[in-house]
């Protein structure tokens, strides 16, 4: 999440395959709500909605922990397909935290979805961003993802994006080049070393994670690498001699899992990254729930790569490479 031109506010972008009235019903259609809204782990429950300017959607959030957080949500603005303004955070015991704008737009074939949080102040918005990291808000708008895609196709999918202050060929590279990859995206506490890599259509690359405790092997066997915007690759976990084995720590884990990273240059130096992670070939039902119930994690370990990743651009960035 990155600021616009006024400090007070914070400004989020998220781009959809699906139609804009299909996102807008996910968005407005509570029963639909009910299977993404909020951080991952939470689950809401809603009283009363009322889709009209000075209309009121009243729910609660429940928390992993058992902790229930009532909202009333007031409506300013409602444009079918187009347009919601609405307050975010209120109840009978305080005021709204922020104001919201919500904009859907058609580009490109997809749904482009551009949310803009107006608090009192700066300070408040820092605060504010900081404690949507902290409470892994931005998982909200990877579970509308999820919700979509599972709708369209069938398929169950893990989505995380993240936008990163630098343009859209510096964070293409940052993934495809193997000696700066090797830099950021292994879990935080861990290095990644590459014994082969070749990042390109029907190259092929294998390496190791890991630390002083413990490590594990794997290859990624490249389908499309199309620069700036796309990478399309399949994953394996492999033993030390490259021969296919299974998670070291999850037995249950698929074999093979397909990764989709997408690129998008939301300005000149501000990059959006999508990554899409499905199971790839057969898998049991054990596997897929493993894969299913294992989304929080997987955000977890993202999120500790993508911050590590966003150090490292910052640096590239500042010694002007």
């Amino acid at each position: 999440m990155t600021r616009t031109h006024k400090d007070n506010e914070l400004h989020l972008v998220r781009y959809y395959d699906a139609p804009r009235r299909t996102v807008w019903e996910a968005w407005t259609d509570p029963s639909q709500a009910a299977h993404w809204w909020g951080p991952r782990g939470f689950t809401i429950t809603t009283h009363s909605k009322d889709l009209r300017v000075g209309g009121h959607w009243n729910y609660t959030m429940h928390g992993p922990d058992g902790v229930d957080y009532p909202n009333v949500t007031t409506y300013f603005e409602v444009e079918d397909c187009a347009k919601l303004v609405y307050d975010h955070g209120a109840n009978e015991n305080q005021p709204p935290m922020f104001r919201v704008t919500v904009l859907f737009a058609e580009e490109n074939g997809q749904t482009k979805m551009e949310m803009t949080m107006a608090l009192p102040t700066k300070e408040a918005a820092h605060q504010t961003e900081a404690f949507i990291k902290k409470a892994n808000g931005h998982s909200t708008w990877d579970r509308l993802g999820e919700y979509l895609e599972h709708q369209a196709s069938g398929k169950d999918a893990f989505i995380i994006n993240r936008s990163f202050d630098a343009p859209i060929e510096t964070v293409f590279d940052a993934w495809a080049d193997p000696a700066q990859l090797a830099l950021w995206l292994s879990p935080t506490g861990t290095s990644m070393e590459f014994f082969d890599a070749d990042i390109r259509s029907g190259g092929s690359s294998f390496y190791k994670m890991g630390n002083e405790h413990f490590s594990m092997h794997g290859r990624a066997s490249y389908m499309k690498v199309e620069r700036p915007h796309r990478l399309v690759y399949t994953q394996q976990f492999c033993d030390q001699d490259g021969n296919v084995s299974r998670h070291p720590m999850s037995p249950t884990w698929p074999e093979t899992m397909l990764t989709h990273i997408y690129f998008t240059a939301i300005d000149a130096n501000e990059t959006l990254i999508k990554v899409q992670w499905e199971v790839s070939g057969p898998a049991t039902p054990d596997e897929m729930q493993t894969f299913i119930n294992g989304r929080s994690s997987m955000t977890g370990g993202w999120s500790g790569s993508f911050d590590k990743l966003e150090a490292y651009l910052h640096t590239l960035i500042e010694s002007g490479d």
